[in-house]
């Protein structure tokens, strides 16, 4: 019987450099990837889908995938919607710093300690999504 390909789930950041939540999503996929979810998780590189990129359009296409977004403009949401499929689920960093009273986070390119708070508050959520995704709740 042929190995078949592991099914995993695509992480699609906010490319987003002049508001300190763009980071804090970068860094929040980052966490996901290389020490939560290593072996279930893949980037999907933002401006390199947007620009054509078809491997990252197919994967997101055949896979599902999470946009995890900075703000409520939704860019990686609304792009892999356009160029690919609507993605399994979305995170927005503003709404969740709202939604659990943290404090507005300072720092485009070093997170202060309310940002590493958002980092951590993110990656937990998109680390739970992709369990959901993958059938593995409650890990």
């Amino acid at each position: 019987m042929p190995d078949l390909p592991r099914k995993k789930v695509g992480i699609i950041a906010c490319s987003g450099e002049e508001l300190p939540e763009g980071t804090i999503t970068r860094l929040a996929v980052l966490r996901v990837l290389h020490q939560l979810r290593p072996e279930d998780t893949v980037t999907i590189c933002l401006p390199l889908f947007m620009a054509g990129g078809e491997g990252d359009r197919n994967f997101a296409r055949m896979f599902p995938t999470i946009a995890v977004d900075g703000c409520e403009k939704q860019c990686a949401f609304h792009g892999t919607e356009k160029y690919s499929k609507r993605p399994a689920a979305g995170i927005v960093v503003t709404d969740l710093i709202a939604q659990h009273g943290l404090e507005q986070p300072y720092g485009c390119r070093k997170p202060d300690a309310a940002g590493m708070r958002a980092v951590e508050l993110t990656a937990n959520l998109a680390a739970d999504t992709v369990d959901e995704l993958l059938g593995k709740a409650g890990r």
